[in-house]
């Protein structure tokens, strides 16, 4: 059973990168399963930093597009939008270079907010960070 309440495609989803932080960090979205959403960002000259590891920055901007985007997803976008709250991230891996593809999957889904654990993982598949992501859901009326 899918927990969307509107799903979009792959090709809705990254119709909406160009403008955004997505675009120039390479953030693709791959993935939209039935409880998850998943994304792949490169690790490149744009997502390194100085000493040639993937920044961790970076790992928070891809694991954030992909927990809001699922958090929008899962609510009635006339009625609600969801925001980014709080985050926070582990990094356990360094990657130097290839890509790495961020799973999100809700934690808890509620009336106010939300909280997704994101995944991000090498090619390999191996965990490089972990993060949770709590979102605030507005109604429409009152939102930013």
């Amino acid at each position: 059973m899918s927990i969307w309440h509107h799903c979009l495609s792959i090709e809705q989803l990254n119709a909406t990168i160009d403008g955004t932080i997505l675009g120039p960090l390479g953030i693709a979205f791959t993935e939209v399963g039935a409880d998850f959403i998943r994304a792949a960002m490169p690790v490149d000259e744009r997502t390194r930093q100085p000493y040639g590891l993937l920044h961790g920055g970076a790992s928070v901007a891809l694991a954030e597009t992909v927990g809001s985007t699922g958090a929008n997803m899962c609510v009635d976008p006339t009625r609600f939008l969801c925001v980014g709250q709080e985050i926070n991230a582990n990094h356990l891996r360094s990657v130097r270079s290839g890509r790495v593809i961020g799973t999100a999957r809700p934690v808890h889904i509620g009336g106010r907010s939300h909280v997704w654990g994101i995944e991000i993982v090498n090619d390999a598949g191996a965990l490089v960070c972990i993060s949770r992501l709590t979102m605030a859901v507005l109604e429409r009326a009152h939102a930013p």
